[in-house]
């Protein structure tokens, strides 16, 4: 049968059962690698042949955390059982006429922060800017000092419960920045708490230092403060990152009033040679050549992009020809939420050939939401992504974007059996209920951590 694979030497041994995914009316494989160009609106479907779905209906088998295979119920059934893997040994869950898709993951999370900023809706109401507020002490600098005061256990019950609504919404990999302590102890607590939180699960959670996410107050009142800030970032906080482990990326907030594309890349260059690998905040309000220092650095990702000059978008055009490309990671929530209009140019993105991810950029002002979904929708409404388009960039563009595409992303055999059963009956519906509750199932490492019952 075409597509199909199953993982050989695997037979029965004790531990985790395996778990077999029945009747669902849709499986959205995503196989094929990183989406670009025509390629991002493919979701590589596999249908049932009848509806409602009969034993004709795709079936997902896991063994051990992994994927095993997707196909045919039939043929699936008797190729498991000839490369040695009883039937007995699969736990059974029914897809209920559903869609199966892989976990969803969000490649741009502000994860940890004390605090809250539903202050700034007024003021973005009544005409305040996102740096206006900033260079008033409001937005980030507000947030700062709230998580410097606040204690781990405060911080460790904070990511819990936002976790846990990420998870409800279908969420089982994000990448979780620092960045709200802006001094040395503070950013290794704050990704201290992160990589805790991802170590206990059930969502896998990616550290990200981002030291250099504005000037702090005490370092303003200097003359040359952003420089010297700068220099702290490199000197101090940097070694202190790498001594303790935690953080996988280096992020910076590339944009003009905050930090220098000169001054982004002196840090991330620093970074990556603590073995920290860069991705960076890019031209998110004015074109700030953050696009163009992303293709220049080989960086994971750029994120925003609402406002990337022509050259920008022509030096990611050709990063994306080569073998290492810059996934464009879009923030569509985060436009809508500030009452811009100018969204991300999602459109001539995957026109020129660049693979565009999806994030929520959860955070305490610009992007309060943890929900993929709304996301979903916002892309679709407002970047004119279709649904396959945008699904496929939160499915596997978003792993490529942090760098785990052959970990997570897809449904193809020996991947981890991170998946979603959704109470829809295709993936087209996804975007299409606004705020609707459509998880039924949520599978980490084929073991079941959401269920709620049939509606």
């Amino acid at each position: 049968m075409s597509g199909f694979r199953v993982i050989q030497g695997g037979r029965a041994a004790d531990g985790q059962p395996g778990l077999l995914i029945e009747g669902a009316a849709e499986v959205v494989t995503m196989v094929g690698g990183l989406r670009r160009g025509p390629s991002q609106d493919d979701p590589a479907l596999i249908p049932a042949a009848s509806d409602p779905p009969g034993d004709d209906a795709p079936v997902v088998a896991c063994w051990e955390g992994r994927i095993l295979a997707v196909g045919p119920r039939a043929e699936l059934l008797q190729v498991l059982e000839d490369g040695g893997y009883p039937i007995a040994r699969f736990a059974r869950l029914d897809a209920a006429g559903g869609t199966i898709t892989p976990g969803l993951v969000d490649p741009h999370t502000h994860l940890l922060f004390a605090g809250s900023r539903e202050g700034e809706l007024v003021l973005r109401q009544q005409g305040a800017g996102y740096m206006e507020i900033l260079a008033a002490g409001g937005g980030i600098l507000s947030t700062v000092a709230a998580t410097r005061a606040a204690s781990v256990e405060a911080l460790e019950e904070h990511g819990r419960r936002w976790l846990g609504e990420m998870l409800n919404h279908g969420t089982t990999t994000i990448e979780a920045k620092s960045g709200y302590g802006l001094d040395l102890a503070t950013e290794l607590r704050l990704l201290d708490v992160a990589h805790r939180l991802g170590a206990a699960g059930p969502v896998d959670v990616l550290p990200t230092w981002l030291g250099a996410h504005a000037v702090p107050v005490e370092f303003r009142s200097r003359p040359d403060g952003t420089e010297a800030y700068v220099r702290h970032c490199i000197e101090e906080q940097l070694p202190g990152v790498a001594a303790q482990g935690r953080a996988r990326f280096a992020d910076v907030f590339c944009e003009r009033g905050v930090f220098s594309p000169d001054q982004s890349r002196r840090v991330l260059e620093a970074a990556s040679r603590y073995g920290l690998q860069p991705r960076l905040h890019a031209d998110e309000i004015v074109p700030s050549g953050g696009a163009e220092l992303a293709a220049e650095i080989g960086a994971l990702s750029a994120d925003h992009l609402a406002a990337p000059s022509p050259e920008g978008i022509d030096a990611l055009a050709r990063a994306a020809g080569t073998e290492q490309p810059v996934v464009a990671t879009l923030l569509p929530a985060t436009t809508w939420f500030l009452m811009h209009e100018d969204f991300a140019p999602a459109r001539t993105l995957i026109e020129r050939g660049v693979p565009v991810a999806l994030a929520t950029d959860f955070n305490p002002g610009t992007s309060p939401t943890p929900s993929l979904l709304h996301v979903l929708t916002v892309a679709c409404l407002e970047l004119k992504l279709t649904p396959s388009e945008a699904l496929a960039a939160v499915t596997i563009n978003a792993a490529h974007a942090l760098g785990i595409g052959d970990e997570i992303g897809s449904i193809e055999a020996g991947k981890a059996a991170d998946l979603v059963v959704w109470r829809v009956p295709t993936h087209l519906q996804l975007p299409y209920w606004p705020a609707a509750d459509l998880v039924r199932t949520v599978i980490k490492k084929g073991r079941v951590v959401v269920e709620r019952p049939p509606s």
